[in-house]
């Protein structure tokens, strides 16, 4: 962006701002809206600061620490946010038409319902008329930028440049991607469900195990792209002609009678998402290797002793659920949710421990708050930006 178009702030008159923003927000006497347009706050420290409603408008924040910042509402327009560090951050309707977000990292920010299409700023110049602010880079680009985890519910990015951009594990569920430039970006595990992609450019971009539910692909150039495990819609299960609810059914009651009634099932490789409900149920030893149960709601579910290996547990709710003891080798939880789960051993009688082993398990992003993981095998597993605020490690294996 042209130095010449910007202004440069003292500290003082940033704290001023600031501190009149707090009393706006507060709606305390005195108070007034932050508006930092076509200023230059390179490299600045805002780490947590709120500035929902702020005005920032082609304001140059290259390599800013802006970690935790609440931007709620704010415009962006035109602003220069490359290499910014905005981890955490909260842009929900945000105005970042014309953004130049290239290398920025918004790991597990939220960008719900934000607005990232391409836009240009033009102003006034003595000599030539209107004219166009230009970025170092092209306006309205995401070009190797960090949204790993990030929030994009909803996001409108039309024609949005998005080339080589890390969107793994990225929620994504509505955003409106038509025509976008998604070459060689990372996309996999993102929730793209009810996600318009008409006409989007993703050749040579990677989408292993995305969910793409009633997602929109008329027109998509897939050249070279990685489509692998890709989840579509559920369809409905059977089992030797029998309905999956029934056999679930039949397998509970077997464990309720201790076998006296109903009847085992193996359950290995079984997309489980179009069942009923899994909330509550009493599936212990349950045997449900690789099986699909991604985003389900599986509150309070007993499955004491099960084999999880490798089982699709993305996104879903583990919260209050038994686990103890049970194999979740090599299980992806990124994103779930395991607050107060009990993942401590299984009491097999005669002094003998059955312990939880996560080997190898992705946690990233997942919310492992007040869970029992006491002695449990965490042995290469994956906890990349964990919740685990009053989580008992104690004597875990990691």
């Amino acid at each position: 962006m042209s130095a010449a178009t910007l202004q440069t702030l003292d500290s003082g008159s940033l704290r001023t701002i600031l501190d009149l923003h707090a009393k706006y927000k507060a709606a305390r006497a005195g108070g007034q809206l932050a508006n930092f347009a076509y200023i230059d706050l390179t490299g600045v420290n805002l780490e947590g600061v709120d500035l929902s409603d702020a005005i920032l408008t082609g304001a140059c924040l290259n390599g800013a620490s802006l970690k935790d910042v609440n931007f709620t509402r704010a415009n962006l327009f035109g602003c220069d946010l490359r290499n910014a560090d905005l981890r955490f951050a909260t842009l929900d309707r945000a105005d970042l038409r014309g953004a130049c977000l290239r290398g920025a990292n918004l790991t597990g920010a939220s960008l719900i319902r934000c607005d990232l299409r391409e836009g240009q700023i033009a102003f006034k110049d003595e000599k030539h008329g209107l004219r166009l602010m230009k970025h170092e880079k092209r306006a309205g680009e995401l070009d190797y930028a960090i949204l790993s985890g990030a929030d994009l519910s909803g996001a409108r990015m039309t024609g949005t440049a998005a080339v080589s951009t890390d969107f793994r594990d990225a929620q994504m569920s509505g955003a409106i991607l038509s025509h976008a430039k998604l070459r060689n970006a990372s996309l996999d595990g993102a929730n793209l469900t009810g996600a318009n992609m008409s006409s989007a450019d993703i050749s040579g971009a990677s989408l292993k195990g995305a969910v793409m539910v009633d997602t929109d692909t008329a027109g998509m150039m897939t050249k070279d792209a990685d489509l692998s495990d890709v989840l579509t819609a559920p369809v409905s299960v059977y089992i030797d002609n029998a309905p999956l609810d029934d056999l679930l059914d039949a397998y509970e009651l077997w464990c309720k009678t201790g076998g006296a009634k109903g009847a085992t099932q193996t359950f290995g490789g079984i997309d489980f998402r179009a069942t009923k409900t899994l909330t509550g149920r009493n599936l212990t030893a349950a045997q449900m290797a690789g099986a699909i149960l991604y985003g389900m709601d599986m509150r309070g579910i007993q499955l004491q002793g099960a084999n999880l290996s490798n089982a699709d547990l993305r996104g879903a709710n583990l919260s209050g659920a038994d686990l103890r003891g049970a194999r979740l080798t090599g299980a992806k939880l990124t994103k779930a949710n395991l607050d107060g789960a009990d993942l401590s051993p299984l009491n097999l009688g005669g002094d003998r421990l059955m312990r939880t082993d996560m080997t190898g398990a992705i946690l990233t992003h997942a919310n492992l708050r007040n869970a029992d993981l006491t002695r449990a095998r965490l042995l290469e597993a994956r906890l990349d930006e964990v919740r685990d605020q009053g989580c008992n490690y104690t004597l875990a294996e990691r």
